[in-house]
């Protein structure tokens, strides 16, 4: 896929994501607040490191925080939280969903 495919995919993954999620408390709501304020608008291409000193090209979903931000891996098909680090955003090992990666901060 071209980046421009892979910005498309993403986008579409997070909207299907949030068209899914049932909000139940005044903790969803805020939680899909927060998210909307951090997402960004088109995903674009970021290296992301991982451990053993392994890099991938991965794109972004939400802005950082300062501290954390929310991406999606292609090779893997599905959404890490990465640190910020030095040397750029680092996996943590949080996987699974664009909301569950990003609510576990």
């Amino acid at each position: 896929m071209t980046q421009q495919d892979w910005s498309a995919h993403v986008t579409r993954l997070v909207e299907d994501e949030l068209a899914g999620f049932a909000v139940e408390s005044q903790g969803d709501r805020l939680l899909l607040e927060d998210f909307a304020r951090m997402r960004v608008r088109r995903p674009r291409p970021i290296t992301v490191n991982f451990s053993g000193g392994l890099t991938q090209t991965c794109y972004s979903v939400t802005r950082s925080n300062g501290a954390y931000s929310v991406l999606f891996l292609p090779r893997a098909g599905y959404f890490s939280l990465c640190v910020d680090s030095d040397f750029g955003p680092l996996d943590i090992g949080v996987h699974g969903p664009a909301l569950g990666c990003f609510a576990s901060v």
